[in-house]
């Protein structure tokens, strides 16, 4: 399982637990589509990737798509805990401009009210 997902303040909290590149987004996407279409009163989220340690272009491009049709259903999302990495992708592709970016979960939770 590539995600783990939770509600926190009524804030879906996805945890990502891999890498997201080409080889995973595939699972990545039904796995969160999954926990969506389960809790469809959540219209906010925070992607927490913590645990991720490298990203692609495909990972990246999945972000965007998750977070365009999170704010097609009237919500937002949120990233927290970039890593390194990860975060040198955001940069060259200036991503860091489409995302709100925190340090925490909670952060990023408190970046809703």
């Amino acid at each position: 399982m590539l995600v783990n997902c939770s509600k926190i303040d009524g804030v879906g909290v996805v945890v990502v637990s891999a890498a997201l590149t080409a080889a995973t987004v595939d699972v990545f996407r039904e796995e969160l589509s999954s926990w969506q279409a389960a809790e469809p009163d959540v219209k906010n989220y925070v992607i927490n990737l913590e645990s991720v340690d490298f990203m692609d272009s495909a990972g990246l491009g999945t972000l965007i798509a998750v977070l365009k049709r999170i704010s097609e259903r009237g919500g937002d999302m949120k990233i927290a805990n970039l890593q390194k990495k990860p975060r040198m992708v955001f940069e060259i592709t200036r991503a860091y401009k489409v995302f709100e970016i925190y340090e925490s979960v909670e952060d990023a939770i408190r970046g809703f009210d």
